[in-house]
C-alpha cells in the first residue's frame, strides 16, 4: 500500500524566496497538481536577450576564429575578425572578399560582435527601468555559433560570454561529461550565477533556452561517435544512419541533422507512429541522454543543490518542442517541478505547414507538458488585422481568430502565453508591420528584393502603437524582443539579430543595400519617444491587475466602420480598449458596466458615462485605453 501511495503522490519541498519579506515559504506539491501554472508568469513582462548582440561589456573575451570553428557556414576566412558594433549592417566586412561562400549575404552568419554576460549585467538597471519582470535568454550554452543552438556542451555557459575563455576550455576538458560530480563552475558559469543573483535582487525572473532535440557537431558525445563509430558508448544517443567502415577509403558515416542541417545532429527517438504525427508519441531513445539532460536542468534550477531553488533560474524555453516526443516532455516536467514548483516551461510550437498553417498547441497545454507556448498564434492574426498583412481583415474575423485560440486551452494557460510580436526567428516588429506579405514568408531581401529593409515610416509606427496597445491589454504576458522598444528594424534572420542600439554609441548611417540598390539614408539611434510609449503601456498594465486577470468581453465589433472595442473587467473595475482601423475619424459608442467617468490612460482626457454608454471620437489608425476612475 505504501509503495502505491509513493507511485501516486510525489511530495516535494520547494522554497520560494519572498524578496520583500526575506522569508522562505514551504510548499508541498503532489502529482495531481503538476498542472499548476506559475502565477508569476501571468503577470510577466518578458524581455528576450540574444546575448551575442545585446552589449559588449568585456572586449577581452571577444571570439577568435578558433572559437567559431564547427558551425555554419564552416568556412572561416583567414582575415576574419569581430565586427564593429556600430557599423552599417549591410556593409561587407573586409573578410567577405576572401570567403568562398557563393552568396555574400551568407557571410552575415559568420559575424560576431562580442556581446557577453558582462554587457547584460551592465544593463540590468536599464531593463528594470522599462518595467520588465522576466528575461528570456536565447541559448547560453557553450557553442561555436552566434545563436548557440548547436552546442559543444549543454552543461556550461559559452566560453566567450565569460571573462576567461581559455581557462574555461581547460576546466571543461578536465571533466567527465557524464559525471556531474566532476563538473566545475567555469568563469562564464560563475558570471551567469551572478546574473541570476542580480536579476532576482531586482525582482526579475529569468529562463534559459535549450534544444533537447539536437546538439552541435562539435558536441562532445557526437565527436566521440564520429571517432569510435558503433563502439562509442554514445552511439545510441544520435540518429545515426550508417557508421564508417574503416576498411574503405570512403567515409560512410551519415546521420540526421535537424531540418537537414548537418551542423545540428538530432537525438535518437523512439517514435510511436510516424514523425508526421503531431504531437509525437514516444520518448528519447537513450536513458543516459535523458539523465544527462536532467542533471543539467538540476544544475541551473538549484546551483548549490541545497533544495532551495531561489539561487537558480526560473524555468526553461524549449526549442523545436514539437520534434521531441511527449513521453520525454512529461518526464522533464516532473523533474523540473520536483526541484522548483514555481518553474515556468514554455515551448516553441510553431508551424504545421509553413508558411500557411500553424500548429495549434492544445496537446501541449493539458497540464503535463508546458505551461504556455511562444504565442506566434496570437501575433499572426494581430498583424493581419492591424497591418492589413497580407490582406485586410475585418474586425469580426479578427475576433473569431482570437476566440479560436481559446479552444480547449484553460484560461490559466492563456494568461501564461508569451505574447510576442518579434523574435530571433522572425522580422522585427516594425519591419514586419512595414511589409505586407505573408508572415515570415520571403521576409529577407535575398528572398524578395522588394522587401523593405529601411527604417519603417510614420504610418507604420502608428500601426505599431495600436498593436502594442492591444498586446498590453489582452490576455497573455507581453514580450519584447530586445531593441524593439527603441525602434530597431530588421528583416528575418539574420537581420532581426542586429546589435542593440544604445544611447552611448554613435552608429554609422544605414546606407548599404545587399544588392547595391538605392535606398534612403537611415540614421541609427534610439527612438526615445517609442521607448516612453512602451514604458507607459507597461506601467498601465502593471498598475491595473484587471488587464492580467480580468474577464475579456468584446463589446464593439463593427466591420462597416472598421472599429473594435473590448472590456477587461471584474466585479469592481473596468477598462475599455477601442481601436479605429479606418481611414477617417469615427464616433465610438459603447456600453459600459459602471456609471461615472473614464480616463484616457495615455492622454489623460476624461469621458463621462451617459445612459450607461461612452461616446467619443477616435482618430484614424488610433487606439484608446479608458480606465474607470475610482
Amino acid at each position: 500500500m505504501k509503495s502505491n501511495i509513493l507511485l501516486l503522490v510525489l511530495f516535494v519541498v520547494g522554497f520560494n524566496f519572498a524578496c520583500n519579506q526575506g522569508t522562505k515559504v514551504e510548499q508541498t506539491v503532489s502529482v495531481k497538481d503538476i498542472s499548476y501554472v506559475p502565477e508569476w508568469s501571468h503577470e510577466a513582462i518578458w524581455y528576450q536577450i540574444f546575448v551575442e548582440r545585446f552589449r559588449n561589456g568585456d572586449p577581452t573575451n571577444d571570439p577568435t576564429a578558433n572559437d567559431i570553428v564547427g558551425t555554419y557556414p564552416d568556412s572561416i576566412p583567414g582575415n576574419w575578425s569581430v565586427t564593429a558594433w556600430n557599423s552599417d549592417w549591410y556593409k561587407p566586412d573586409e573578410y567577405f572578399n576572401q570567403s568562398p561562400l557563393p552568396d555574400k549575404w551568407n557571410n552575415l552568419q559568420l559575424r560576431r560582435f562580442g556581446g557577453d554576460l558582462q554587457g547584460v549585467l551592465d544593463k540590468l538597471d536599464y531593463i528594470k527601468s522599462i518595467g520588465v519582470t522576466a528575461i528570456y535568454f536565447n541559448p547560453l550554452n557553450d557553442s561555436p555559433s552566434l545563436h548557440k543552438y548547436d552546442p559543444r556542451h549543454w552543461r556550461h555557459i559559452d566560453r566567450n560570454f565569460g571573462p576567461n575563455p581559455q581557462e574555461d576550455i581547460e576546466l571543461i576538458n578536465s571533466e567527465n561529461p557524464v559525471d556531474p560530480a566532476t563538473w566545475k563552475w567555469t568563469n562564464a558559469d560563475k558570471l551567469f550565477l551572478k546574473v541570476i543573483e542580480e536579476c532576482h535582487a531586482r525582482d526579475i525572473k529569468l529562463i534559459m533556452d535549450y534544444s533537447w532535440n539536437h546538439t552541435g557537431k562539435e558536441f562532445w558525445a557526437f565527436k566521440d561517435v564520429k571517432e569510435k563509430g558503433k563502439d562509442s558508448e554514445y552511439a545510441d544517443w544520435f540518429e545515426i544512419i550508417s557508421f564508417d567502415d574503416p576498411s574503405t577509403e570512403e567515409n560512410e558515416f551519415k546521420y540526421n541533422g535537424w531540418a537537414g542541417v548537418q551542423t545540428m545532429p538530432e537525438m535518437k527517438k523512439d517514435i510511436i507512429g510516424t514523425h508526421e504525427d503531431i504531437p509525437l508519441k514516444g520518448n528519447l531513445h537513450s536513458e543516459a541522454v535523458k539523465q544527462h539532460i536532467f542533471n543539467i536542468s538540476k544544475r541551473w534550477l538549484d546551483p548549490n543543490g541545497d533544495g532551495d531553488p531561489s539561487d537558480g533560474i526560473d524555468g526553461f524555453r524549449l526549442d523545436v518542442a514539437e520534434k521531441v516526443p511527449l513521453g520525454f516532455w512529461k518526464e522533464f516536467r516532473k523533474v523540473v517541478r520536483s526541484i522548483n514548483p514555481e518553474a515556468y516551461l514554455v515551448g516553441e510550437i510553431w508551424w504545421k505547414s509553413w508558411p500557411d498553417e500553424l500548429l495549434m498547441p492544445q496537446f501541449y497545454l493539458q497540464g503535463d507538458v508546458f505551461d504556455a507556448v511562444m504565442h506566434y498564434h496570437w501575433y499572426r492574426p494581430a498583424r493581419n488585422f492591424f497591418a492589413d498583412a497580407p490582406e485586410q481583415m475585418k474586425p469580426s474575423e479578427f475576433v473569431a481568430k482570437l476566440k479560436e485560440e481559446f479552444n480547449e486551452i484553460k484560461l490559466e494557460n492563456m494568461k501564461a502565453m508569451m505574447n510576442l510580436t518579434a523574435s530571433h526567428d522572425a522580422p522585427r516588429t516594425s519591419t514586419s508591420l512595414y511589409n505586407n506579405g505573408k508572415y515570415k514568408y520571403r521576409a529577407k531581401p535575398w528572398e524578395n528584393q522588394n522587401y523593405k529593409i529601411d527604417k519603417p515610416d510614420a504610418k507604420t509606427r502608428e500601426i505599431q502603437k495600436m498593436l502594442l496597445i492591444h498586446q498590453y491589454t489582452y490576455i497573455g504576458a507581453p514580450h519584447i524582443w530586445y531593441g524593439d522598444e527603441v525602434g530597431m528594424w530588421g528583416s528575418d534572420d539574420p537581420c532581426t539579430r542586429k546589435p542593440m542600439v544604445w544611447e552611448d554609441i554613435e552608429y554609422d548611417d544605414e546606407v548599404m543595400h545587399p544588392f547595391d540598390l538605392e535606398r534612403k539614408v537611415d540614421k541609427v539611434k534610439q527612438d526615445t519617444e517609442l521607448l516612453k510609449f512602451y514604458k507607459k503601456l507597461i506601467k498601465i498594465r502593471k498598475s491595473n491587475p484587471v488587464l492580467v486577470h480580468g474577464e475579456l468581453e468584446f463589446i464593439l465589433v463593427d466591420d462597416e466602420n472598421r472599429t473594435l472595442a473590448y472590456s477587461r473587467k471584474n466585479e469592481s473595475r473596468e477598462i475599455i480598449v477601442a481601436f479605429n482601423k479606418s481611414d477617417e475619424v469615427k464616433t465610438i459608442e459603447i456600453p459600459v458596466n459602471f456609471e461615472g467617468a473614464y480616463i484616457d490612460a495615455l492622454n489623460e482626457n476624461h469621458f463621462k458615462v451617459e445612459n450607461s454608454k461612452l461616446v467619443f471620437d477616435l482618430d484614424s489608425t488610433k487606439a484608446i485605453i479608458l480606465i474607470l476612475e475610482k
